[in-house]
């Protein structure tokens, strides 16, 4: 157990949110998400090549083969990084109040086929749509439903295309309407986080200095970081080593030029303790407090990383 002393300016933005939780509509409680109805999955053209998980309804094994590209992947693999960061930028332009995650599935899953693309997580250990949205206190792997947006919701969208062989995956936290300020300040800082993991990635480096400075920046607001999700290697196959820890860790491992994985912290305004429902993707916070998340792919250079998404 680490114990640390808060430094004055660490007080003052901790009594700050304080003061913006008790002030705020999340202190009366947002009515908690309720499962809707889940339509069945989107057909893809045969023409379109599949990813090998797709007729099977287990979930694969994590690889433990590092992906490190040679000049010829890395066109392929920027590629569909580019299409996946094109697909989620308009996916958030369909965020409103009414809309159901359901329509936003549907059109996100139009776009990608439409592009010669397969959706990702379709079929990927029997995941039924083509895109997460994870809403409120939905840490993550939401699955798109009739349930409408409300005004004041926030909603991550996390898209994944598989082109030419090659994943591309990337995810932001976007504000539905009116959102109040202790749920702007938590979007803010996440993607703050996402960005100061990011800045101490490059060839060489220890893969636990991205969790030391998530979780810095984190505890300067009163945010949890939490560590039961991970960002992972990512190109030819969807998840592989190294799995990337976005809290403080002790574990090994370096970077490597050429290499290509996510990073893709989440942030709570309360408990990072978790709850999943019974279709075994849907997971919440176990106090119902709101999250947020943000993701991108990444490539280690010699001297940094270059964000792919």
């Amino acid at each position: 157990i680490q114990s640390k002393r808060l430094s004055g300016l660490e007080e003052a933005f901790r009594i700050k949110r304080e003061r913006e939780l008790r002030a705020s509509p999340v202190s009366k409680r947002m009515p908690p998400l309720r499962r809707g109805r889940v339509s069945p999955r989107l057909p893809v053209p045969d023409h379109i090549p599949k990813p090998p998980y797709v007729d099977s309804k287990s979930l694969p094994d994590i690889s433990t083969e590092h992906q490190i590209h040679d000049s010829e992947a890395l066109v392929k693999m920027r590629t569909a990084c580019e299409l996946a960061a094109r697909v989620l930028d308009f996916a958030g332009t369909l965020v409103r109040p009414s809309i159901t995650t359901n329509e936003i599935d549907k059109a996100v899953h139009q776009m990608i086929i439409d592009a010669g693309a397969y959706p990702s997580p379709l079929s990927y250990g029997g995941f039924p749509k083509s895109v997460c949205t994870s809403v409120n206190e939905c840490m993550c792997h939401g699955i798109p439903d009739t349930r409408q947006l409300q005004d004041g919701d926030i909603i991550n969208i996390d898209v994944t295309v598989y082109l030419n062989g090659y994943h591309g995956d990337t995810s932001k936290t976007f504000l539905c309407g009116n959102v109040n300020n202790a749920m702007r300040r938590l979007v803010k800082v996440t993607e703050e986080c996402l960005y100061k993991g990011i800045a101490v990635c490059k060839d060489g480096a220890v893969f636990r200095k991205i969790g030391k400075r998530i979780s810095e920046h984190a505890e300067k607001y009163g945010f949890g970081v939490v560590d039961r999700f991970v960002g992972h290697g990512i190109g030819t196959v969807f998840h592989s080593e190294p799995l990337i820890y976005h809290h403080r860790n002790d574990f090994s491992g370096h970077m490597v030029e050429g290499q290509t994985f996510t990073i893709e912290p989440i942030l709570t305004l309360g408990t990072t303790d978790c709850v999943t429902w019974e279709d075994n993707w849907t997971t919440l916070t176990a106090d119902g407090s709101p999250a947020a998340q943000f993701e991108h792919t990444i490539l280690i250079t010699r001297t940094g990383a270059e964000i792919l998404t």
